[in-house]
């Protein structure tokens, strides 16, 4: 099976590749989980965003690599998503994504808010649990951060 991986600066996207992004993100943040928040946030403008597609075009997996000081005090990845779960997707996007954070920012230390549930699923890709739980938009999360090795 033949994945792509595209990586763009907010000002490289196309509109059609902005609003399919948008889309994904609105279709689980807000309507799968059934939660209230606003999605568009300006941390995508100083982001670089990652997204995998499958042969077909459609998009897998898909999520944004903040620089230090805007969405959070360290660089950070967020707004991960798969598409298609159970498929190893969303390994391959955070992995993508850690690289991404060496390269464009120069990454020693990379911090998420990570959804509790999904701990595991960040432990398997290096991060480790670095705070309380706490809730964000309504739901449990926990900051989680992993030490970048060069």
């Amino acid at each position: 099976m033949g994945l792509s991986l595209h990586k763009k600066r907010y000002d490289e996207l196309t509109t059609q590749e902005l609003y399919e992004l948008l889309r994904i993100r609105t279709d689980v943040f807000v309507v799968e989980q059934n939660c209230v928040y606003q999605d568009m946030d300006y941390d995508d403008q100083p982001a670089i965003h990652l997204w995998l597609t499958d042969e077909e075009d459609r998009i897998v997996a898909l999520c944004r690599v903040c620089p230090a000081g805007t969405h959070m005090e360290e660089i950070s990845i967020g707004r991960v998503i798969t598409t298609e779960r159970g498929k190893g997707y969303g390994k391959q996007i955070m992995l993508a994504g850690i690289e991404a954070a060496k390269e464009h920012f120069g990454a020693k230390r990379i911090d998420i808010e990570a959804q509790e549930y999904a701990k595991g699923f960040y432990e398997q890709v290096g991060f480790r649990q670095s705070s309380e739980p706490f809730i964000l938009d309504g739901i449990p999360h926990i900051r989680m951060t992993c030490n970048v090795l060069s």
